[in-house]
């Protein structure tokens, strides 16, 4: 997948099971990047199949199928690995490790660092606020949110709360194909949610096509991502919990997704 609205150009590489990776190209200067390396081959053949060379790998957390192919990507490339200043000594072949607010170059192209934690203890994403384009890796899914491994429900909240407001024309490129059975999650939360009930028929429509579902918008994750509204009173009056902190209901919601 290309976004040919965009001066970044975007690839979608499926990986694994159910991973995606994805893979970004600045024309004006043929800096390239992979964003996450659950597999060396599929991303390392884009970037071949387009004439392209590999610059950077942008490691969003120390997860295998996150990280477990730095080194054989970057003894193929020589690029340079990019990852979470927190979790440097679990992210193999980091070159630089950048924190919270720091700034990535890619060619012309910037992306702000914004740390995340929650999945996991170091967590970071990439935004590319010129290119509405957020990189997220296991924290935002598409109606759903990452498993709360290393981290409470205060941090992955303030995670979803930090991202939620970033410009909702911003589009999500999460690292799994999740967003059907998320739906499905997602409606025993709010069964009256009109736009969910919708966003749920459209999936369900791309998953028989056989069409990936990401990227969405942070405008659709507003509308339709339980673990996004948290803090809305017709979430809260829907878990019955009107009285709960956001954080509360977070993880609240967490633990009936963890037994769904």
């Amino acid at each position: 997948m290309t976004t040919p609205d965009s001066r970044l150009e975007i690839v979608r590489v499926p990986c694994l099971r159910d991973n995606y990776g994805w893979v970004l190209h600045d024309p004006d200067t043929g800096a390239t990047a992979v964003v996450d390396t659950p597999e060396a081959a599929p991303l390392l053949a884009v970037v071949s199949s387009r004439g392209w060379t590999l610059t950077h790998v942008l490691n969003t957390h120390h997860h295998y199928d996150h990280a477990g192919n730095n080194e054989a990507i970057k003894a193929a490339t020589g690029c340079t690995i990019v990852g979470p200043a927190a979790d440097r000594d679990r992210i193999p072949g980091i070159d630089v490790a950048v924190h919270e607010g720091d700034v990535v170059a890619l060619g012309s192209r910037r992306a702000s660092v914004h740390f995340t934690p929650g999945h996991t203890r170091g967590h970071i994403c990439y935004h590319f606020a010129e290119d509405q384009a957020l990189f997220c890796g296991d924290v935002i899914f598409a109606m759903g949110c990452g498993r709360l491994f290393e981290g409470t429900p205060a941090q992955m909240w303030d995670s979803f709360r930090r991202l939620r407001a970033l410009p909702p024309e911003t589009r999500v490129y999460c690292a799994h194909e999740y967003t059907e059975s998320n739906g499905r999650f997602a409606r025993t939360v709010e069964p009256d949610n009109l736009a969910l009930r919708t966003r749920c028929d459209e999936v369900a429509a791309l998953r028989e096509r056989g069409e990936a579902t990401v990227p969405s918008t942070l405008a659709q994750e507003r509308a339709t991502n339980p673990f996004m509204r948290v803090d809305l009173p017709e979430l809260q009056r829907a878990v019955g919990m009107l009285d709960a902190s956001p954080a509360e209901v977070f993880g609240e919601i967490r633990r009936r997704k963890d037994r769904f």
